[in-house]
């Protein structure tokens, strides 16, 4: 079965950055009737908390994504203790007991001399006397990795073809000092024990994949596919990062985005497809591809995401808004119909249905007194409908003279006090006859 893997840090909430993953395995998984598996990256116990796992628990169910399988990697230790020592026992992985201000002396030298600064795996020359005496010094080793330092390719489901060699790597270190483990070896682990078939993530980590697999054949496992994703970026090209809280999901939920218009422009961004709205991630899966994914850049455009929202709102039906609009007790269908066309942000309706309820405070300019008197005369008789509007305004012409803004505008400032608004074409039945004539001098 289709298995794949979103694998945050919760050392902070989700941001549209990362939301960009995050859905898009979600995506590929329903696309092909596959498994969706969250996995928390918990390992750095320093930054991860209680508090930001919940959140990216909450920010995913936001958008309608129910993980197959949770796991965290702060359960999962006994396994990467055993991945460890079969290395170890393999001749894979090796102590070394450099110190970081040591081994940033060693970089240097590297690029003084005109080298790239890869480590000189000195520690596989060390003598078991050495060792005793880094021991005795009280020196801990950390452990890496010895990589094959060949060509290692494989077919990446968005970018194609790629190679990387790990003869220009440093043999990276999987095991610090105090015994914790680094990101590597335990993302290898769990993505053979959990059986994962698909690796789709950012390109940053392009360049990881050739250690990943290296250490997945070590350790005996199957490679996985892997797709990797151009990165969402601002307007001037610069990352967007999980500090960025204006672009958190917490915050752009906060602000009154809807989910689909936020999770069109993470995954459509950047890609062949149109950046336009979808009915839920199902109608988004069909559409999805990975070879949509462009290999340039993804630049995010905050106007963008506004249009998305509006567009959304402006097509609602009233039964998906229904549920919401009864939370605010204005549950009903011709005033939805009528003001939806003018929300930003769904909790616009509150404001907007005012112009409805009151208190409304009509503007009326001077010069317009007299037009306006007359208006109120030649108000139709109810029953009104949305002909009423265009009735009433068609005798007022006749009457008056008046035409385009000189005829419509001070209506609408009496009617609604406000300058801009819903057409009053529906707005004008649901105020009713009595009501008009309050809000008209």
């Amino acid at each position: 079965m289709t298995t794949v893997r979103y694998a945050p840090s919760p050392t902070g909430r989700l941001h549209l950055g990362n939301a960009r993953p995050a859905l898009v395995n979600w995506l590929y998984a329903r696309a092909n009737g596959g498994r969706y598996v969250l996995r928390l990256d918990d390992t750095d116990t320093a930054r991860s908390t209680e508090a930001f796992a919940r959140g990216i628990e909450e920010d995913l169910a936001w958008f309608g994504v129910t993980p197959d399988l949770k796991v965290r990697q702060s359960d999962r230790t006994a396994l990467y203790d055993a991945a460890r020592d079969r290395l170890i026992a393999a001749g894979r992985l090796y102590p070394a007991y450099e110190t970081e201000d040591e081994l940033e002396r060693k970089r240097a030298r590297a690029r003084l001399l005109g080298r790239p600064p890869i480590y000189d795996r000195a520690a596989l020359s060390l003598t078991d006397e050495d060792k005793a005496k880094y021991e005795a010094e009280g020196r801990k080793p950390h452990w890496r990795f010895k990589l094959d330092g060949r060509p290692v390719t494989f077919d990446d489901l968005v970018k194609g073809p790629q190679t990387v060699n790990t003869a220009s790597m440093s043999d990276p270190v999987l095991v610090r000092a105090d015994g914790s483990y680094l990101y590597t070896l335990p993302s290898v682990v769990d993505d053979i024990d959990l059986g994962i078939t698909h690796v789709i993530r950012g390109e940053d980590h392009v360049s990881n994949t050739g250690t990943q697999i290296e250490i997945l054949e070590a350790l005996g496992g199957k490679v996985p596919a892997f797709a990797h994703l151009n990165l969402l970026t601002g307007a001037e090209g610069e990352g967007l990062s999980k500090r960025l809280g204006s672009l958190s999901l917490a915050e752009l939920r906060e602000t009154g985005y809807e989910p689909m218009a936020v999770a069109a422009a993470a995954v459509l961004t950047g890609t062949s497809l149109p950046v336009e709205p979808y009915p839920d991630l199902d109608a988004m899966a069909e559409a999805f591809r990975l070879d949509t994914v462009s290999h340039g850049s993804a630049r995010f455009d905050p106007a963008e995401l506004a249009s998305l929202n509006t567009r959304i709102l402006h097509h609602m039906p009233y039964e998906t808004a229904r549920p919401r609009l009864e939370a605010l007790g204005l549950a009903s269908e011709p005033l939805w119909l009528a003001l939806r066309g003018n929300l930003g942000v769904f909790g616009d309706i509150v404001d907007l249905a005012t112009l409805v309820h009151g208190p409304v405070t009509p503007v009326v300019a001077d010069e317009d007194r007299d037009y306006l008197a007359e208006a109120r005369g030649l108000l139709p008789a109810e029953p009104w409908d949305e002909t009423t509007w265009s009735k009433w305004t068609e005798t007022l012409k006749a009457k008056t003279g008046r035409k385009g803004r000189a005829l419509f505008h001070p209506l609408r400032l009496a009617l609604t006090g406000r300058e801009q608004g819903p057409e009053l074409k529906a707005l004008l039945p649901l105020l009713g006859r009595m009501e008009s004539l309050a809000r008209l001098p």
